[in-house]
């Protein structure tokens, strides 16, 4: 059921990426990739302090980015159960509750998705200024079916609520629901708005890009997508997913690499893009190329970061047969 929220929709589509957090070094762990470090950290901070509920929240998260969503769950879990009133954590639990339901039965998933709604639709009531919730939740409503609560009504009085938050993703959201409903020239317009209200934006770019992949007009989505990299930056993570789509479809991997490595060497990292995925990303794109050698070294460098991310540990092995 592949309706609902995937990572890299969660990074592309329409979201913001702001990342806050009390704790003053597991953030940063995170924000750099180092999820093995990120990790004992906060054992060792829940061993000591178990009621510490931005430390299950990271933790939950940790495991997310490793999409081990069982480990995660719980952690994200005891936070809401901790700390009732914060937006974010309801996000992370709804997010998780996603992922979980993407790889469960058809029963399990109905009952994980309603989690997901009722989650997504706690942390907008909690903060109606909050960006990504009102995003995620437009996101959900669009993509899930009406019996678990989706309806593209609902999507629409999100994205008119975001209007008045972030014009910018307001028309995000409205150019994805334009792109349900089929009117892809409309979409294509709203994508265009959002560029120009949204200043030119790399995310912007990115989005329009993404549009054009799901269409197959892979000569547009270069077009959109050589803008990402001299854009202002306004979510570092957006030169990771532009590299990630130009890999995925195997075009223009030269460019690709490119912005990968900007993103390693100038750019702040930032979660939501972790530098074990970046090294991941950049072993896919030197297999591609034919350079195993290359690609087998960001495969070890991954793991380095994250011994136990197993998409690198199974392309290891793949490229060193």
């Amino acid at each position: 059921m592949r309706w609902l929220l995937s990572i890299l929709v969660i990074a592309v589509v329409c979201v913001s990426t702001a990342t806050a957090g009390a704790d003053e070094t597991a953030p940063s762990m995170l924000a750099n990739g180092r999820v093995d470090e990120a990790i004992a950290t906060l054992h060792g901070q829940i061993s000591t302090s178990p009621n510490d509920a931005q430390a299950h929240n990271l933790l939950c998260r940790a495991y997310f980015s490793l999409g081990q969503w069982d480990r995660g769950i719980s952690d994200c879990e005891k936070a809401v159960a901790l700390a009732p009133n914060n937006s974010q954590f309801h996000l992370w639990l709804g997010r998780i509750y996603g992922e979980k339901a993407d790889t469960s039965s058809f029963v399990t998933a109905a009952g994980l998705a309603r989690r997901v709604r009722s989650e997504f639709e706690i942390a907008v009531r909690l903060s109606p200024n909050n960006v990504d919730a009102r995003s995620d939740l437009a996101e959900f409503y669009l993509e899930a079916p009406g019996i678990v609560g989706g309806g593209q009504g609902k999507a629409e009085a999100q994205a008119n609520s975001l209007a008045a938050i972030d014009p910018a993703t307001a028309h995000c959201v409205k150019a994805r629901i334009a792109e349900k409903r089929g009117d892809f020239a409309t979409a294509e317009r709203e994508y265009h708005e959002a560029i120009a209200v949204g200043h030119s934006s790399a995310s912007a770019w990115l989005n329009l890009g993404l549009f054009y992949k799901h269409r197959a007009q892979y000569d547009q989505m270069e077009q959109a997508l050589q803008h990402v990299r001299p854009a202002p930056l306004d979510r570092p993570d957006a030169l990771v997913d532009a590299a990630e789509i130009l890999i995925h479809t195997q075009r223009k991997l030269a460019e690709a690499t490119r912005l990968l490595q900007t993103y390693l060497t100038s750019s702040p990292q930032v979660e939501q893009a972790p530098a074990f995925k970046v090294h991941f990303l950049l072993g896919n794109a030197h297999e591609k190329l034919g350079h195993k050698q290359d690609a087998a070294s960001e495969y070890k460098l991954a793991l380095s970061l994250a011994r136990e991310f197993r998409p690198a540990q199974q392309a290891l092995q793949r490229v060193s047969r």
